[in-house]
């Protein structure tokens, strides 16, 4: 009976991943601005009219990550974050349309200081999706134009107490234009910079 005890006691940790004992999550929250860059996505001609200029703009965003840092100096970041933009005709006057782009993304971050330091400056690397939405559609609708991309960056994370975290980033998102207006498809990849500063759970 002892024996089985002691196997119940030992199981859960058996079925536990090594990678995964020991390490320190971290859940937060982040907002800020998202300044887009080479954003012209066509040139939009409606019904043999002056060619009209249509352009993505800048907007806010705030996300939301899951950290894992499996060892002292890397660590492996997930999230999701929702960017508030403008789709402009550069007509006169110009006309401006609300949209948004949601993004899932995933980074390696590399430390300069190691776990458990107050504060650690770090750089990131990783791949994503960013899914565009027409003026007028929602995500849940499935209207939207998917495009997959890769991003790098950099931040600092401080230790305010035990558990909590503040964290300043800086990245960079690249992945091809999106191609939902009538006109000559969109040439080249678009620009998404993050700068974003917000706070963080440790457990």
């Amino acid at each position: 009976m002892r024996h089985v005890k002691r196997f119940g006691r030992v199981l859960p940790l058996l079925l536990v991943p090594g990678s995964l004992v020991g390490q320190v999550a971290e859940f937060s929250f982040s907002g800020g601005k998202s300044l887009l860059r080479n954003s012209k996505l066509t040139e939009y001609t409606p019904d043999a009219g002056a060619a009209t200029e249509v352009r993505l703009k800048d907007g806010f965003r705030f996300g939301f990550r899951i950290t894992l840092n499996n060892w002292r100096f890397l660590g492996h970041e997930f999230g999701y974050a929702y960017s508030r933009t403008k789709l402009t005709f550069q007509t006169q006057p110009e006309q401006v349309y609300g949209t948004a782009i949601h993004q899932g993304f995933y980074g390696m971050l590399a430390y300069a200081t190691p776990e458990g330091s107050r504060v650690r400056p770090f750089a990131a690397g990783g791949g994503h999706f960013a899914n565009y939405l027409p003026p007028g559609l929602s995500v849940t609708s499935g209207g939207g134009e998917t495009k997959y991309g890769f991003n790098y960056g950099g931040g600092i994370k401080v230790r305010v107490s035990s558990m909590f975290l503040v964290r300043f980033d800086v990245r960079q998102y690249h992945n091809p234009k999106p191609d939902f207006i009538p006109g000559p498809k969109p040439e080249g990849w678009i620009r998404q910079i993050e700068a974003s500063a917000g706070f963080a759970l440790a457990l």
